[in-house]
């Protein structure tokens, strides 16, 4: 039971919660091996009324380990179930759990991201309606992640599409109307000017005939290990790749960490691309990374 040890050390806690000294006092009871105490005293904190989502889940996370440790699957499965449906994106690492409790989390994660992709789809398209475009934006981007996720093998490929296009409407209408301008006074005419050729359209990978940039150079900084217990699992960048394929934006849409996050965004600088192409052609193209990072 020493991989259950290993996975205590490394559950983040908030330190805000009402039941943070229950959480610690539960940990050290699991951490001990007293795996009865540890389980009576996370059956008496309700994690639907803590404070912090990262407390919900630390509770049912050690409400599985324990379980499991006693040998009650199903209830474990149940606490799983909990941890899943707060963070879809969360995995337990090799550092954080044993083989078999890696598996059945897998197992349980993979049978509720249907569910979970539909719930999500639903609280985006709420903010979208709302006009929260921001919201709805992050929400959307968040989801096309999760549905590409390989526990998806592909399902629900027309939600996924769906989303794609709303996060590019949310991302339009998000963008605040330029200031008014004062009338300027009369002026004595002037020659006419060319107008101004449009701005290059920006691709994303669902028109017709395009083709998305090559990859050159894209290194991923590892994690310092002082973060490593406080990073979570995945994050989000979100590029704009011009013609010639140079970064010309760099947004963070999902935080690993505050101090990583300033990291890969100072490394994505130096990041090389061929650019995308449509019919031949050389054109703009918004790129979403999913940043995974190892706790290892």
């Amino acid at each position: 039971m020493k991989w259950l040890m290993i996975a205590a050390s490394l559950v983040v806690f908030s330190g805000q919660g009402p039941d943070t000294r229950s959480i610690t006092a539960a940990r050290e009871l699991y951490a001990s091996a007293r795996y009865d105490e540890a389980l009576a005293m996370l059956n008496g904190l309700r994690p639907s009324d803590a404070s912090q989502p990262s407390d919900r889940k630390t509770i049912e996370q050690y409400r599985s380990l324990c379980l499991l440790a006693l040998g009650r699957g199903d209830e474990a499965e149940t606490a799983i179930a909990a941890v899943v449906t707060a963070d879809p994106f969360y995995q337990p690492s090799e550092a954080e759990a044993s083989p078999r409790v890696r598996a059945t989390f897998f197992d349980v994660r993979q049978r509720l991201l249907p569910d979970l992709t539909t719930s999500r789809y639903a609280e985006a398209k709420q903010a979208y309606d709302r006009k929260q475009y921001a919201e709805a934006a992050a929400r959307f981007r968040e989801l096309v992640v999760l549905l590409d996720d390989p526990q998806m093998n592909g399902r629900q490929g027309d939600m996924r599409t769906l989303a794609a296009g709303f996060v590019e409407l949310a991302t339009v209408a998000a963008t605040p109307p330029p200031a008014p301008k004062e009338e300027p006074k009369p002026e004595p005419p002037v020659p006419a000017k060319p107008a101004r050729p449009a701005e290059p359209k920006i691709y994303t990978g669902e028109e017709p005939g395009i083709v998305a940039p090559v990859t050159v150079r894209q290194d991923i900084p590892p994690v310092p290990a002082a973060i490593t217990a406080m990073a979570r699992s995945q994050g989000i960048l979100d590029l704009l790749i011009d013609e010639k394929g140079r970064l010309v934006s760099i947004v963070l849409r999902s935080s690993i960490h505050p101090t990583y996050d300033r990291m890969i965004v100072n490394a994505a600088r130096d990041w090389k691309y061929k650019p995308a192409t449509l019919d031949g052609t050389p054109v703009q193209f918004r790129k979403l990374v999913q940043v995974s990072v190892s706790k290892r």
